[in-house]
């Protein structure tokens, strides 16, 4: 099976790119961290940016939430595959706010699919809801809660503790598909940083990336990302649970693991609150407990297994 994108596909995945380098490059990323830096949140405080409507709309305009409605509901009628690919460039861009959850409720929530509404989800256990200030309406629940701030580990994705959790059992595994694919853009880009940063930073007269220790890094850094690529494709394309259950945890590994060996490339400056590094990080997460957490991930694969082991041991009885 050929899990490579097609032309069109990545003529899709280009035009995100290139949407988002436009209206949300590095130098809107860090306008939002230091905004929300300046309301309390970031490295002292609690609170964080909130939700900017006027970027939500245009990725509604540009089809981002309604991307796998019908045409005749005024979506652009492609599928799961297509899907990934444009998160996965919005996890390389680090584009705060709940794609996810706005994206499933296209088609469900007037305003969803063309951006003017924002609509988050019951997607960490808590029950802890993301971006609940922000958000019109939340995905399985019959009306927006009053929820108690919480602080955040990551500064663009505030928290909030609500008295009781919503139903989003029949969105989870499309939910942790997408948001696996957040994070392997998040560790594709984290490699791409870490190789840049080795190739330029010098010590003892040469490139960092000269030295065996930094190789292995990015090696390392490399080989898990495209592990989750191909999980996180694969998945797409099968539509199956369990395979979305995988992909979750190869591309949690990938993001998390990814941006603390990039973290170690940069040495001290990665530390530092200016650089990016530590926004993926703090992203990652973030990311790891929402829809499908590791140990989550790994009961429902462990279930499976044992459902084919079983099933394994009652064919030759019946045959």
């Amino acid at each position: 099976m050929d899990f490579q994108p097609t032309e069109d596909q990545q003529h899709l995945r280009a035009g995100v790119r290139d949407l988002l380098a436009g209206r949300y490059g590095r130098e809107a990323l860090r306008a939002s961290v230091d905004a929300a830096a300046g309301g309390g949140a970031g490295a002292g405080g609690g609170g964080a940016a909130g939700v900017d409507r006027a970027l939500w709309r245009e990725l509604g305009g540009a089809g981002f939430f309604a991307l796998r409605l019908p045409e005749s509901e005024g979506g652009a009628g492609l599928g799961l595959p297509e899907a990934v690919l444009v998160f996965e460039e919005a996890g390389r861009a680090l584009v705060p706010g709940p794609l996810v959850a706005t994206h499933l409720a296209a088609g469900v929530v007037p305003g969803a699919a063309d951006g003017t509404a924002v609509v988050t989800a019951f997607d960490l256990d808590g029950p802890l809801v993301a971006h609940l200030g922000d958000a019109d309406a939340v995905l399985g629940a019959a009306a927006v809660p009053a929820g108690e701030p919480v602080r955040s580990v990551d500064p663009l994705t505030p928290l909030h503790r609500v008295a009781a959790a919503g139903d989003v059992s029949a969105y989870r595994a499309t939910g942790a598909l997408l948001t696996a694919a957040l994070q392997l853009g998040s560790a594709l880009r984290t490699v791409e940083l870490a190789v840049r940063y080795a190739g330029e930073r010098e010590q003892f007269g040469q490139p960092i990336g000269a030295f065996q220790a930094v190789k292995h890094l990015c090696a390392r850094m490399l080989v898990r990302a495209e592990v989750a690529r191909t999980a996180v494709y694969a998945a797409a394309v099968t539509g199956d649970p369990g395979e979305a259950a995988a992909a979750k945890l190869l591309a949690d590994e990938a993001a998390v693991q990814g941006a603390r060996d990039c973290l170690q490339v940069h040495g001290g400056m990665g530390f530092t609150w200016e650089a990016d590094v530590h926004l993926h990080l703090k992203r990652a997460w973030v990311r790891a407990e929402q829809w499908r957490t590791a140990a989550q991930a790994q009961e429902l694969l462990a279930e499976a297994l044992l459902a084919e082991a079983l099933l394994a041991e009652e064919l030759p009885a019946t045959a």
